[in-house]
């Protein structure tokens, strides 16, 4: 029988069977609509207390006052997500008297398998770097899954994948031309960590030079392609761990490496030692450039610039190889001002690092000029009075 006909109650009535469910559904739906009611006004409450999204936008060119202009910083924006962030970073540097920023760019984080390449943060860093009147040194770095082999670290870059990474240097090349000045192909060959836990050899590097360096001069010929840049080490040859940088530049250019880069980019850290201690190449302190530029002249390169990618001292309380703040302050600015008087060949000096986004929770946090919460430290006001911005 039909579900929805008449049937006799028990109490001699007839009840419609249809009509009691239908009331039933129509009482649930209507329980329903009231309850999507209350959370959809909810929503809008909601919406309506919280801030207005913040509108990030270029603005006017800025110029860059400095006293020092050799004055550089690592602004490690690469995992800065919020825009805003990134804008206020880049005007601090500025503001602080600082011409230049190396900034990372890593290949990893950009190219799919499929060739495409996600370029949005990086032209967010790029815009508002330029746009505060900052000459930038783009480094370039990590080898993305498809183009390693499995199971290796992002670190690993192989000859199968030379023509790969050249082709993205040149596609950044393209893109930034008369914004980006200065690319650093790689970084540290000369440890075995940033060769993906390799042995590395200087033949290697060269041989990745070799396919980069026309590539990029193809897609942008002003573009300026920086070597290295090299870790200040004392690893013998055959060590595990990476090579003493001053054997490995002589083996780059014993493997051909002359003509395929403008200009090198060398790390140099103070460690305990004040910016003006002697060199020594069983030492390893700010004046260890020198070293470097010794080879560079004996190998009749002397007409090309150093660039010191990373550079500075550190001030946590307890790591061994840190100094007092006070110390730390009085270093750094010797160091600024011992460069300019006396290295020509010196183009800039990136001080390690400006900010990080986030704390490590770590003894790293003692390098920094700002803290994730844009708080400046003493070093940076020190600096910015330096630079003839103070006050």
């Amino acid at each position: 029988m039909d579900y929805l006909q008449n049937t006799k109650t028990g109490n001699g009535g007839y009840r419609d069977k249809g009509e009691k469910v239908w009331s039933r559904l129509l009482g649930s739906s209507a329980r329903y609509t009231r309850v999507l009611a209350r959370l959809l006004l909810f929503m809008i409450l909601l919406r309506l207390l919280l801030p207005a999204p913040i509108l990030v936008t270029i603005g006017p060119q800025q110029t860059v006052y400095s006293d020092y202009p050799i004055t550089g910083v690592h602004t490690r924006l690469t995992d800065e997500v919020e825009e805003w962030k990134i804008k206020r970073t880049l005007e601090l540097v500025r503001e602080m008297g600082s011409p230049w920023i190396v900034e990372f760019f890593p290949w990893a984080y950009y190219q799919g398998s499929d060739g495409d390449i996600a370029w949005q943060h990086p032209d967010q860093v790029v815009n508002h770097a330029h746009a505060q009147g900052l000459t930038i040194i783009a480094r370039l770095g990590l080898t993305p899954d498809w183009a390693r082999p499995p199971d290796t670290p992002l670190t690993y870059l192989d000859e199968d994948a030379y023509e790969d990474f050249a082709a993205f240097a040149a596609a950044f090349a393209a893109r930034y031309e008369g914004k980006v000045d200065y690319l650093v192909i790689g970084n540290e060959p000369n440890l075995s960590y940033e060769w993906g836990y390799r042995p590395t050899t200087a033949e290697d590097y060269v041989n990745l030079l070799k396919v980069v360096y026309p590539a990029v001069k193809e897609a942008n010929p002003e573009m300026q392609i920086l070597a290295g840049a090299l870790a200040p080490t004392l690893e013998p040859d055959g060590s595990p761990w990476g090579l003493n940088d001053l054997q490995y530049l002589t083996e780059m250019y014993e493997a051909g490496a002359a003509p395929f880069f403008d200009g090198l980019a060398v790390h140099a850290y103070g460690l305990t030692f004040p910016a003006e201690a002697d060199p020594d190449p069983n030492i390893l302190n700010f004046r260890r450039i020198e070293l470097v530029r010794d080879v560079m002249v004996v190998a009749g390169d002397g007409d090309k610039s150093i660039f010191v990618t990373e550079t500075g001292w550190n001030d946590h309380p307890r790591w061994t190889m840190a100094v007092r703040p006070g110390q730390r302050i009085q270093y750094t600015l010797d160091a600024l001002r011992y460069a300019e008087e006396n290295w020509p060949f010196v183009e800039m000096m990136a001080l390690w690092a400006f900010r990080y986004p986030a704390s490590t929770k770590s003894y790293m946090d003692y390098f920094t000029l700002v803290t994730p919460e844009f708080v400046t430290k003493p070093i940076y006001d020190a600096i910015k009075e330096y630079t003839g911005n103070g006050g």
